[in-house]
């Protein structure tokens, strides 16, 4: 139900589940179970209730040395938490899930709870530790997915906005754009479009910015999903 979007019927899952939780006698299909009821709750805006979740797993994978699967909790809830505003809970709990992940030799997601990280240290002010982190993810290329090598350039391009330097940030946000269009992440792909096509604007590129902007918007959009009409045209890039 997640994946097809239907989190009304993805929720009403999750309360069965809950539910009938205290009748099941395998604790690691227990905590599994906590961890996919996480996921419907933050998609309905439910962290709190999300964290209570991911919380009651982590103990059950700690609980059964489930190293790989704990690991997995600490990084689902530093990602609530960063989503909540919850800054230094989050650092704790990514680190803890990147050290893990670091001693299982789990190289990919080992980088992408870095770049997660980074988000987190970027949003703590702590700019320097984060582009360190991002710089060696990209380092070693783009073997560790689009969405996150889009997601770090769409950092490092917030930090370069946030230190004066538009034609970095701007650098940054276009090969984010490369990236991400070949990943269909068409929520992180909208989110930087608009972040580009701020930029554009306050530079005084009228025009370019629009580009932006309908790059975005023809992301969001799909054959299905409108009402009335042909099917939306494809996006372009936009031209800056």
């Amino acid at each position: 139900y997640m994946d097809m979007g239907a989190h009304a019927r993805a929720a009403h899952a999750a309360e069965l589940a809950l539910a009938l939780a205290p009748q099941v006698d395998d604790p690691a299909l227990v905590a599994g179970m906590h961890r996919q009821v996480a996921r419907t709750l933050l998609a309905e805006g439910r962290t709190a209730d999300a964290d209570a979740s991911l919380a009651k797993a982590q103990a059950i994978y700690q609980q059964l040395s489930l190293r790989t699967d704990l690991a997995h909790c600490h990084w689902m809830r530093g990602y609530v938490l960063a989503q909540s505003g919850e800054l230094a809970a989050a650092e704790t709990e990514l680190r803890a899930a990147r050290d893990m992940l670091s001693d299982r030799r789990a190289a990919l997601f080992t980088a992408q709870v870095e770049v997660e990280l980074a988000d987190v240290l970027r949003r703590l002010g702590r700019h320097d530790e984060a582009s360190d982190l991002l710089s060696a993810f990209l380092e070693l290329g783009d073997r560790h997915g689009a969405v996150h090598a889009g997601g770090a350039h769409r950092l490092l391009g917030l930090i370069a906005e946030e230190r004066g330097d538009a034609e970095a940030a701007e650098e940054h946000y276009v090969t984010a754009l490369g990236l991400l269009e070949r990943s269909g992440a068409s929520g992180d792909l909208a989110d930087l479009c608009r972040l580009l096509g701020d930029l554009l604007r306050r530079g005084g590129r009228t025009e370019a910015a629009l580009d932006a902007y309908r790059t975005g918007l023809g992301h969001r959009s799909a054959p299905g999903t409108t009402t009335l009409g042909p099917a939306p045209a494809a996006p372009a890039f936009p031209r800056t």
